[in-house]
């Protein structure tokens, strides 16, 4: 398949590779899972936002550049193939963002979403709970309406970004005595409010990547509610939605990375070759990701059409999470032992690229629902087999 470009969007192309050219720091920032990573990624976000690129998909009105998702596409290509910085407010812009574009009032959308696309305002999730994990219909942290604010009690974990963050989005179960899917509110709460405690959670790289969030009899504004009370779980299912199809993770996302790997391979094409099946691997890299990519493009036409992802972003998360796994294994027995070194280790510096994103790529079949769960939705949604 063959993609052409509009005029328009190829001119979109070059402005976005010509800023990116000047602007992308030339030095990598530091993990935004330290305190000062996470500030100076902040800034980045920032500068992207003053140039017009922070959510160029977004209404002009709520911070972005009203471009369409072809338009991102493009954005994100370029953004990649550039090196630029990770994106360390997904969680907001692209997930709540998204949410609140369908189902937040307009108030909501005003005040919160240029706030978002700006990077005032940072954002963590707060589904996982210890009891309920993919299966989110078993969250019992509990909204209590009192007048016009809730009452929280409760305690997430796992959750992305919220040692650092400003705010939390997340299901609470606010009608007594409910069950499963039934009786949720999406609340997002300030993580600065009295009753809130943050305890980081270290990823495998030694790194504060996650937290738990305690909260004492935190106060929320009825105003915070997304949707109608007690139909949360409508609203959070489009957030997964989002989480587990096209916007989290975008092709370019592991297109670069695929690109590197082929560099990896040629380089050390002597010695992975004793083993006939890393060349096999990086081949099925390349055609997996350019293949995501044309189904991405297929995609964004059919949305631009009126369709609904729905259930088919499950099969898109598995495809993509398994992915990502595949090629940085593929790089690790390519590596070898050197493969294994840190960063921080006088032979590891150029290979630490890779170990960082094998250590990541091994979450990627649990976080945004576990990939044996996406795989039943797949078989009763689309697949229509029994239960």
């Amino acid at each position: 398949m063959k993609l052409t470009y509009t005029t328009e969007q190829q001119n979109f192309r070059m402005e976005v590779r010509q800023w990116l050219a000047e602007n992308v720091p030339a030095e990598k920032l530091p993990t935004y899972d330290t305190k000062a990573g996470f500030e100076l990624h902040r800034q980045w976000e920032r500068k992207l936002h003053k140039a017009g690129f922070s959510m160029v998909m977004w209404p002009k009105e709520y911070g972005g550049r009203g471009c369409n998702l072809i338009d991102w596409l493009i954005f994100e290509e370029e953004y990649y193939g550039a090196g630029a910085p990770g994106r360390v407010n997904q969680n907001g812009q692209l997930l709540l963002g998204s949410t609140l574009l369908e189902f937040g009032t307009e108030q909501q959308k005003s005040h919160f979403l240029p706030r978002m696309a700006s990077s005032e305002d940072m954002w963590a999730q707060a589904w996982s709970e210890p009891n309920a994990g993919s299966d989110m219909a078993n969250i019992s942290s509990k909204a209590i309406l009192n007048g016009d604010h809730y009452i929280v009690n409760g305690q997430k974990t796992w959750s992305t970004r919220a040692t650092y963050a400003d705010w939390a989005f997340g299901l609470f179960r606010s009608e007594a005595g409910s069950q499963r899917h039934h009786g949720l509110s999406f609340l997002m709460v300030p993580l600065d409010a009295e009753g809130v405690t943050i305890r980081p959670i270290k990823a495998l790289d030694g790194e504060d990547a996650f937290a738990e969030i305690f909260f004492d009899n935190v106060k929320v504004p009825v105003e915070h509610r997304i949707g109608e009370e007690g139909k949360g779980w409508h609203v959070a299912m489009a957030t997964a939605g989002f989480e587990r199809g096209l916007l989290l993770r975008s092709p370019a996302r592991f297109q670069q990375p695929v690109r590197k790997l082929v560099q990896l391979y040629r380089d050390n094409k002597a010695a992975a070759d004793r083993d006939p099946a890393i060349g096999a691997a990086v081949a099925k890299c390349w055609a997996d990701a350019e293949a995501y990519a044309l189904s991405a493009y297929n995609t964004v036409g059919r949305i631009s059409h009126g369709d609904k992802i729905g259930a088919e972003s499950s099969l898109n998360k598995v495809f993509w999470s398994e992915l990502d796994l595949l090629i940085h294994q593929t790089a690790m027995d390519i590596l070898g032992t050197c493969g294994e070194l840190l960063s921080s280790a006088a032979l590891g510096e150029e290979h630490g690229y890779w170990l960082n994103g094998f250590l990541f790529s091994q979450a990627g079949p649990i976080y945004a629902g576990a990939n044996e769960i996406q795989r039943n939705i797949v078989a009763e949604r689309m697949l229509g087999l029994p239960r």
